[in-house]
């Protein structure tokens, strides 16, 4: 398919698992992708591998002026900006009595300021273009249910939750033809998994333990919820606005079995 064809997305944490998937899938349908992320070496090197004319770009998403400096290079390099996925993303565990305040100040930074600064930049340049435009904010289970030992990370994707929905309402009460909605994985075995692997001692281990809380037996791959993040940016998806769509492999349907001796 060819949805994107002539579009242009950015991907904030476009280096590595789901941003680094999405780009590829953006790319494979036309887009051209500007590959964002801190780590601009990989960054570059995801760009130079997509199937479209695309760039990489060092971007810190806490700093507003890293943010002013993608938007003018979009403009410059592209023309304008169609798509923008926040899916940089951070996350400490621990026991809430004893979690280090730069922990929290990290996670709120990143995870929420980030997409924050996002949205408020990427709209003032959507809007210029006058066509049709998606944000779509990567928020977690973590972002609709809470967390024993992860109660700041909660915090944090609870903030892009709700503010994915007032920047959806503001822009259509605006008359934008932007929509903003925000996708809520389950357990995605990415490089963010890899110190809770090493607690575990075995990636396996830890995936197996993961996967027995998923009614359907896995953790999601990075393609589960690329895929999940297209749809959501393509036409096809244009009623669909303020919308948390979870893939979670019916994690929070309900109870599984426990109710009775058979």
């Amino acid at each position: 398919m060819n949805r994107f064809q002539t579009k242009t997305a950015i991907v904030t944490g476009g280096a590595s698992g789901i941003g680094r998937e999405t780009s590829v899938q953006l790319a494979n349908e036309g887009c051209h992708v500007i590959v964002a992320d801190l780590n601009f070496d990989k960054a570059e090197e995801v760009a130079k591998n997509l199937a479209t004319d695309s760039i990489g770009f060092k971007l810190d998403v806490s700093s507003e002026e890293s943010w002013l400096d993608i938007m003018r290079c979009t403009e410059e390099t592209f023309g304008g900006l169609d798509i923008l996925v926040n899916s940089a993303g951070i996350g400490f565990a621990g026991d809430f009595e004893d979690m280090p305040l730069s922990e929290w100040n990290a996670m709120m930074s990143v995870n929420l300021t980030g997409t924050f600064l996002g949205c408020q930049k990427a709209i003032k340049l959507m809007k210029k273009k006058g066509t049709p435009a998606a944000i779509a904010n990567i928020s977690s289970l973590g972002g609709l249910v809470g967390g024993e030992d992860i109660a700041g990370y909660c915090a944090s994707k609870g903030g892009v939750t709700l503010l994915t929905k007032s920047v959806a309402l503001y822009c259509a009460g605006k008359g934008y033809d932007i929509r903003c909605n925000s996708i809520h994985p389950t357990y995605v075995d990415t490089e963010m998994l890899d110190p809770i692997a090493d607690a575990f001692g075995s990636r396996k281990t830890m995936l197996d333990g993961m996967a027995s809380q998923v009614p359907v037996g896995r953790v999601a791959k990075p393609a589960d919820i690329a895929s999940a993040i297209l749809y959501l940016c393509s036409p096809e998806a244009s009623m669909v606005t303020g919308h948390q769509m979870v893939v979670d492999g019916g994690q929070l349907a309900g109870m599984r079995a426990q109710h009775s001796t058979k």
